[in-house]
């Protein structure tokens, strides 16, 4: 089992992302939240599975096509997550 936090930047709101990441996420099986940041980043809590974390990870590089990833911040996180949930601010 593996749980990261993302901080993604670059043109991530306004662009389907919060959404995108969640029905990715539930596809691969990974849990947790992603939420718009007050900076206009986007913020992720991802866990499952190495294989399906870093797949979604994997993904979030490039996002949904309306999106323009800069980079990602990639940390350790802890907590335990039932589902993946979009959450607002």
């Amino acid at each position: 089992m593996k749980t990261q936090h993302l901080t993604i930047h670059g043109r991530v709101q306004g662009v389907w992302f919060r959404e995108s990441m969640r029905i990715e996420a539930e596809r691969l099986g990974v849990t947790g939240w992603v939420r718009n940041a007050p900076d206009g980043s986007v913020e992720a809590v991802v866990q499952g599975p190495v294989a399906a974390v870093d797949a979604l990870i994997a993904w979030a590089h490039a996002g949904p096509p309306q999106a323009r990833v800069e980079r990602i911040e990639i940390v350790e996180a802890h907590g335990e997550f039932g589902e993946f949930e979009k959450r607002t601010g």
